[in-house]
């Protein structure tokens, strides 16, 4: 924590992204807690494309609702759903990639070939595919649909760390001294690779972010009646509403564009911090 905390200090580009990301996260969390969706997603026609500062701050959509609840409320469920991927697929990864390094043989092999398998097919689309063919699925469903395809990443990059940690000198002695494989491989292993996870959970955090929104914005992600940055970004592919109705797509843009920025950033100083080559603190 010191390294990282010295890290962040040289860096003052990561220190503003992660105290505005914090902020941010805090207060989209604490704004939703207090929007009614369902009143939020009724549609009055009376208020269509209504402009900014009109009868709402950042105007209305083609259905007359509010693009600033939507914002929240989209941001909140982008930035939930986000977590919860990266929480279901960091902990699938790292256990696996734990225990293929440590014991290797054939365990390490069987698992190697499903990850080759889930690498080799288009995950995207088979996404889409899974989305398409459920029917009535919800947010819960998407999450384990996602979830399913993107552990892979973690679990490669984990178990190639764990291979040449499993092969020195402390790992060799708790075994002669009868320490179980479990508290080898979570209590010994898995502390020494705590930066490279963080890491790689951070960034992943952002990629699946980008995923979330970018399938929302192909119309196979959230529920259409479910708020989404993606879903407000798409309206653009409308061109009169991006010629001229500027409010109802680009607030997303840009929340979207900062929010993976800032994620970015952070992650970065995260990296240099795990790695001495490069720290700048």
């Amino acid at each position: 924590m010191q390294v990282v905390i010295r890290e962040f200090k040289k860096d003052k580009v990561a220190l503003f992204s992660l105290i505005a990301l914090v902020v941010g996260i805090i207060t989209i969390f604490v704004w939703a807690m207090f929007i009614d969706q369902t009143e939020l997603m009724r549609v009055s026609l009376r208020e269509k494309f209504a402009e900014p500062g009109s009868t709402f701050w950042l105007g209305a959509d083609q259905g007359g609702r509010d693009i600033l609840g939507q914002l929240i409320i989209g941001a909140r469920n982008s930035i939930a759903i986000a977590i919860a991927i990266t929480l279901i697929t960091g902990v699938t990864g790292v256990v696996i990639g734990l225990v293929c390094g440590y014991f290797g043989g054939w365990i390490d092999n069987m698992f190697m070939r499903i990850i080759d398998f889930f690498i080799t097919i288009p995950q995207l689309m088979i996404i889409i595919v899974f989305v398409t063919i459920v029917p009535k699925y919800t947010v819960p469903i998407f999450i384990l649909i996602m979830s399913l395809f993107l552990w892979t990443g973690t679990a490669r990059l984990v178990r190639s760390k764990a291979l040449s940690e499993s092969k020195r000198d402390y790992v060799n002695a708790s075994k002669t001294l009868g320490t179980s494989d479990f508290k080898i491989i979570f209590g010994k292993i898995m502390p020494n690779l705590s930066s490279i996870i963080i890491v790689e959970l951070t960034l992943n955090f952002a990629g699946n972010v980008g995923i979330e929104t970018g399938l929302s914005y192909l119309g196979f992600g959230l529920p259409p009646t479910t708020p989404s940055l993606g879903t407000l970004v798409s309206y653009a592919n409308n061109p009169l509403v991006l010629s001229s109705k500027w409010w109802v797509w680009l607030p997303a843009s840009l929340l979207i564009l900062l929010l993976m920025l800032a994620i970015n950033y952070v992650g970065q100083a995260l990296r240099r911090s795990a790695d001495a080559k490069q720290r700048l603190g």
